[in-house]
């Protein structure tokens, strides 16, 4: 049966949507296709500024995205969405416009779909890299799932994070992400069912968290100076669940992916990371192995 497609009137208004609108997001979601993913919605509306369209029939949303800012270098861009049945009716766009407008000079990146993709080229984003998504079960292997070499031939240690390593944590991945990313990580220990730290000589080093999505686990941020202590993180993070992993790595780290390949996980997609107002994302991608939430549009 074709999909029935309504109007949208060019005069409605877009809004700021906060912590009531969860429900309608998870909707949104849920129509194009994607999980609902309410745990990550209730993450973005509480860091994040959050935009909508309402459907003037009363039915939730038209349309919704989200931009995460982290002054004064740049902002995040994610969660853009439109109702199947106001696709291609050029909301998107005006959405998109809306935003823009709004954030002004600031440097905005973010994770495009290839439905998404010509649009926001025509924004003036360009591609500065690629994601790729593994998912599957991390099959066992001989080595210890509680540490992992390091370059210098030390050894990283992994353990469960605890309150006093925040600020640690903040530290390190605003040198891996470029900006300094508090209001995110403050949420990560609840955000998360598993939060880990990986250590060498007494100095954190690494970090990764495990949380819920459409009965699976992902895994982000993952934060690590080396390949090897990237694995000893996975491999710990697989060990707290029984659900499939879910995982999206940069795919400059090549010995990561094909480690995730030879133990199980399988490549299903890969995404277009784009820049607008910065010639690539900010940060050292050589220890961002993950972000925390590839939030596609």
């Amino acid at each position: 049966m074709p999909t029935i497609r309504h109007g949208l009137p060019d005069n409605l208004p877009i809004r700021l949507l906060a912590r009531g609108d969860l429900v309608a997001c998870a909707d949104l979601s849920e129509d194009r296709g994607w999980p609902r993913d309410e745990h990550r919605w209730g993450l973005l509306l509480g860091a994040g500024t959050a935009y909508g369209i309402d459907d003037p029939a009363g039915k939730g949303l038209a349309a919704a995205c989200v931009v995460t800012t982290y002054e004064p270098t740049h902002a995040a861009l994610g969660m853009m969405l439109v109702a199947e049945r106001f696709a291609r009716q050029g909301v998107g766009r005006r959405l998109l416009v809306h935003v823009l407008a709004e954030h002004g000079r600031t440097p905005l990146t973010l994770f495009a779909t290839d439905q998404g993709r010509p649009l926001y080229e025509k924004f003036g984003f360009v591609v500065v890299g690629r994601v790729e998504r593994s998912v599957g079960r991390l099959l066992p292997e001989g080595a210890r799932a509680e540490a992992g070499g390091g370059v210098d031939g030390s050894v990283a240690t992994t353990r469960r994070a605890t309150a006093r390593d925040l600020p640690a944590v903040v530290a390190l991945d605003a040198s891996a992400f470029g900006t300094e990313r508090t209001q995110m990580l403050a949420r990560l220990p609840a955000f998360s069912d598993h939060f880990r730290v990986a250590e060498r000589a007494g100095e954190l080093v690494g970090f990764a968290a495990l949380w819920p999505s459409g009965g699976s686990h992902v895994i982000g941020p993952l934060i690590a100076p080396d390949t090897d202590t990237a694995k000893a993180l996975v491999t710990s993070l697989a060990s707290e669940t029984d659900l499939p992993l879910r995982v999206e790595i940069d795919t400059r780290h090549t010995e990561l992916r094909e480690w995730l390949a030879h133990r199980g996980l399988s490549a299903v997609s890969t995404t277009a990371v784009m820049a607008r107002g910065c010639p690539e994302v900010p940060g050292d991608w050589s220890r961002r192995f993950s972000p925390l939430t590839v939030a596609t549009g």
